[in-house]
């Protein structure tokens, strides 16, 4: 009788890709300050603010790619309401943002602009603590963490999933999305939060600031990267990769599939907050457009382009679909929309396992010649 083989756990990364992560962490912390900064814009290695903040939004939007891979590559969950965790976690930082513009805003008020305009007396309950930096970064993680915790729970207790699953994630951010709407809510309607002034005390429209902002981000992405790598190839991750293949198996083999999706759905959720979070202050607004279905559709397209179920697929795709975004949407605006749905048939249908795949298939091609 032979023995029971036991999978060995694998190195977190290999040799090359330490090699490439700690070249984009000297990048992220180190080359890209000193090129913003200390070399004059007309260096031609000078990166301008624009290019700061642009890089820095996408880094956001990577987290939230990684976030979805978490659940949709490696757990077989697809959410198309992630956008209402990127959102919350945006909002609950712009209440501290507002707070911190004090009465230097329009009115010269202790409120927010809205709420003067709105002839609100007093700050309703849910921005109490919203003057606390401290506070406010709890909140980053409870708020949408709570949140998540209970749909998760009664989605996953009803065994909803598949096509059903998206579509209760969609309506719900969808419905989320109509109430911050409403001004009645004390989240600024339509208009949401803007006109940031500082951080922490310290002025957030100027170059340190932003880059400061950057280097978090970039700091966050490859530590949750790390994360990621270190849950997925453990036995973790290897349940949650036997739950997407083939759930009632997990069952019969004494694991409970509930506690499973239910932690990584949760911690899905959290990462797309602080993701928000990091955002709002680089970009300067949140908004109820934010939650709006086609911004979660498009996290998925993210991991779908990038290779879903490998971690640095979404990340690339992450970078890919919004340089393209920001390219196209000031050289021809009115044809986004059909590149983005051409792209994401295109990939489905020729490149199933995303853009990264296609070093795979070249090294399989490349392994036959021989």
């Amino acid at each position: 009788m032979s023995a029971l083989h036991v999978p060995t756990q694998k190195p977190l990364l290999s040799a090359p890709a330490w090699s490439a992560f700690f070249l984009v962490a000297i990048f992220i912390a180190v080359l890209a300050p000193i090129m913003n900064v200390y070399l004059p814009p007309t260096h031609w290695l000078h990166m301008s603010d624009f290019w700061v903040s642009l890089i820095g939004k996408i880094m956001c939007y990577a987290i939230c790619a990684l976030a979805m891979d978490l659940i949709w590559g490696f757990t077989g969950i697809l959410s198309l309401g992630h956008g209402l965790f990127f959102s919350l976690g945006g909002y609950v930082m712009g209440m501290y943002l507002m707070r911190q513009i004090g009465t230097d805003g329009n009115y010269k008020s202790e409120l927010p602009d809205f709420m003067v305009f709105l002839n609100w007396k007093a700050l309703p309950w849910q921005w109490y603590f919203s003057d606390s930096f401290f506070a406010t970064l709890v909140l980053i993680v409870l708020v949408p963490g709570f949140i998540a915790f209970v749909f998760g729970y009664f989605a996953f207790r009803s065994r909803i999933k598949g096509v059903y699953f998206s579509i209760i994630t969609q309506a719900m951010t969808y419905a989320a999305m109509l109430l911050f709407f409403r001004n009645e809510t004390g989240f600024g309607g339509n208009n949401g939060f803007t006109d940031f002034k500082r951080i922490l005390g310290i002025a957030i429209a100027t170059p340190s600031t932003r880059m400061v902002l950057f280097v978090i981000t970039g700091a966050f992405l490859l530590g949750i990267f790390l994360l990621s790598r270190w849950l997925m190839n453990g036995k973790f991750g290897r349940v949650l990769q036997a739950i997407r293949d083939a759930e009632s198996r997990v069952m019969f083999s004494g694991y409970s599939p509930l506690s499973y999706k239910l932690c990584i759905w949760v911690l899905s959720a959290v990462i797309c907050a602080v993701a928000g979070a990091l955002y709002v202050p680089q970009v300067g607004i949140i908004n109820p457009s934010e939650m709006s279905p086609a911004n979660s559709i498009e996290m998925a397209v993210w991991a779908a382009v990038g290779g879903r179920g490998t971690l640095i697929g979404p990340v690339v795709g992450a970078f890919l679909v919004n340089g393209f975004k920001s390219w196209l949407t000031v050289t021809a605006p009115e044809f986004w929309l059909y590149f983005l749905g051409a792209l994401f048939i295109g990939v489905t249908l020729y490149l199933p396992h995303g853009v990264v795949g296609i070093w795979g298939q070249l090294r399989a091609r490349k392994g036959e010649s021989k």
